[in-house]
């Protein structure tokens, strides 16, 4: 069967990635398990300014509008709206995140980005006070890739399939099964660690867990940001999460993230009590140890690919990305060399 591209996994990389390349008219086909994977779990945020330091994220002139667009042209191929603009209160903790959010806001870099809130709306317990993030919202992940995976079950670019890797022929040329593609990108979140090509890369995967809740108050109009961060879904329900694990890399919800998360949302809203646990998933984020995407080809075999590794991020990034990975695979492009693999041919490649 003729193909030019084989991508493995069907999550936000590998969905986007293959959207991207469908338009320039590249032949594809994704396969997937069919499980759950992070991306189906993740809330989906946009926020440009983020961490304790309040830093701006790199190369958000370029990210931003990327995504901007990557959204509202799927929203319009598939009649519905995916990204949801919405501003984000950032309640600050403590002093020196006050005075470093007054520095900021002096900053013209930062102004198009974060304003200040003189005042805390009812309701809301902030001792230090809070900002007040413009150019923030959150992508409906989940409904996202269940309207592509349609798209490319319809066009008739769609396997589930768990790949075993031994049915990957090399040589004499690249094949998997009854497919001979010219190329084989691997979006396949924290589960590359096993890859046998790909697996040697210093990721540094982290379980989060989220909860999609209901309570009798009416919610913010606002997204919060206080550590953890507060979604509105409706005027009744939100979700709620989402909490940094690196040492049990599991699919698990546990009893200790739930209650973590809504005590810290109770000291800050308490008004929101009571409430209810609608849902309670777990995910795991392809994260990586120099905060930096793996794209790029492998050193010896330059046909298998990696388009991975965007951790809490993704719903920012992967537009862009995705954009200058499908030129390079497509028209022999230049990848940013911050994201390309080949910053770690000499230390931790498998050269299997």
């Amino acid at each position: 069967m003729p193909v030019d591209v084989l991508i493995v996994g069907q999550g936000l990389a590998g969905s986007l990635l293959a959207w991207e390349l469908i338009r320039q008219h590249v032949r594809v086909m994704v396969i997937d398990s069919g499980e759950i994977n992070a991306s189906q779990v993740a809330a989906g945020l946009i926020n440009p300014v983020t961490g304790s330091r309040l830093v701006k994220t790199a190369e958000i002139e370029r990210l931003l509008p990327a995504a901007m667009h990557c959204y509202q042209q799927l929203g319009a191929a598939f009649r519905q709206q995916f990204f949801v603009p919405m501003q984000m209160l950032r309640l600050l903790k403590t002093e020196h995140e006050r005075r470093l959010a007054e520095q900021r806001l002096g900053q013209a870099g930062y102004q198009e980005f974060l304003m200040n809130c003189p005042s805390c709306p009812s309701g809301i317990v902030s001792v230090f006070g809070m900002l007040q993030q413009q150019q923030t919202g959150y992508l409906k992940t989940r409904q996202l890739l269940k309207s592509l995976r349609d798209f490319f079950v319809v066009n008739g670019c769609y396997r589930k399939i768990k790949l075993d890797y031994r049915e990957i022929e090399l040589q004499p040329c690249l094949r998997w099964r009854d497919l001979q593609p010219r190329h084989i990108v691997f979006c396949e979140g924290h589960r590359a660690t096993t890859n046998p090509w790909f697996g040697g890369l210093p990721f540094q995967p982290v379980k989060g867990e989220i909860l999609n809740c209901k309570t009798s108050s009416v919610c913010p109009a606002q997204i919060l940001n206080f550590g953890y961060w507060m979604i509105p879904i409706e005027s009744h329900q939100f979700r709620l999460g989402a909490t940094f694990d690196h040492a049990n890399l599991d699919t698990q919800p546990t009893e200790h993230a739930s209650n973590q998360l809504i005590q810290a949302l109770v000291e800050v809203y308490p008004e929101l009590q009571p409430m209810e646990v609608l849902e309670h998933q777990a995910g795991i984020r392809p994260s990586t140890q120099d905060k930096q995407p793996f794209i790029g080809s492998h050193p010896v075999h330059n046909d298998l690919h990696i388009f991975n590794g965007f951790g809490a991020k993704g719903s920012l990034a992967i537009p862009w990305y995705a954009r200058q990975f499908a030129a390079a695979l497509n028209q022999a492009a230049s990848l940013p060399i911050t994201a390309h693999v080949q910053r770690y041919y000499d230390s931790h490649f498998l050269f299997g």
